[in-house]
């Protein structure tokens, strides 16, 4: 049965055959789907191939067919946000993110909804460090792998002067010991109660939900991840 003007976003689109492309959607009603664009490569299907670029929202028709789908027809909703820098490779980061872990063909309204809310906040001045652990602690939520972060394992409320784990089954684990790697509890209070927290705690969130994420990504981890670190890098030379 085909589907029609479905609202979706663009994730990412990789050249197939000669004319053609692959790409895949973060559909409102349907979820992940990958679709073939055919013959979208010729100069008289440009209007379809500025489409079908990364962050574009867009309404497409299309008709299933197992594990992919054929496109049938796209048109933009808006102007994709024009990103630069930390920003757009941030946005790679979180595309890259989604293939990895939202199964496709399994309906998320709610992804949907919140992708369109990070993609006009990454084209707004702001913490863009921030902007990336919520929607991370967002994601984990609405796959089901949400933790609670104000209370450890055992029910215990989360003590802000104390260092925990956080642990991709349990949640938070005291951390008595204070080893590397270890976060404060303030800061996983903050991100509980969605408040901006200073930028040493930041960084402890960054890497605690990067160690909840690589447990559900498994041994292959991002590519993005490198090139954001490089980022940082050279921005510190």
């Amino acid at each position: 049965m085909r589907v029609l003007a479905q609202p979706a976003y663009v994730l990412h689109a990789r050249p197939w055959r000669e004319t053609s492309l692959i790409v895949e959607l973060l559909s409102r009603d349907h979820g992940r789907v990958a679709v073939v664009a055919r013959g979208v490569q010729g100069a008289r299907r440009h209007p379809l191939r500025a489409a079908l670029q990364p962050l574009q929202h867009l309404r497409a028709d299309f008709l299933p067919q197992g594990e992919m789908a054929r496109l049938l027809q796209a048109e933009a909703v808006d102007a994709a946000p024009m990103l630069q820098g930390e920003a757009l490779m941030a946005a790679f980061y979180i595309n890259e993110l989604l293939l990895r872990l939202v199964p496709r063909q399994d309906p998320a309204p709610a992804l949907y909804e919140r992708y369109g809310e990070l993609r006009g906040e990454f084209a707004r001045p702001g913490e863009l460090a921030w902007t990336l652990r919520r929607f991370e602690r967002d994601l984990l939520e609405i796959l089901g792998y949400g933790l609670p972060l104000d209370e450890d394992e055992h029910g215990v409320p989360v003590d802000p002067a104390a260092r925990y784990r956080l642990d991709a089954e349990r949640g938070p684990v005291r951390d008595r010991s204070h080893e590397a790697g270890s976060t404060s509890g303030a800061a996983l209070l903050a991100l509980a109660a969605d408040r901006l927290p200073p930028p040493e705690q930041l960084l402890e969130l960054r890497s605690a939900l990067r160690g909840v994420l690589s447990a559900h990504l498994g041994p292959q981890k991002l590519k993005s991840w490198g090139l954001l670190s490089e980022l940082a890098r050279l921005g510190r030379d």
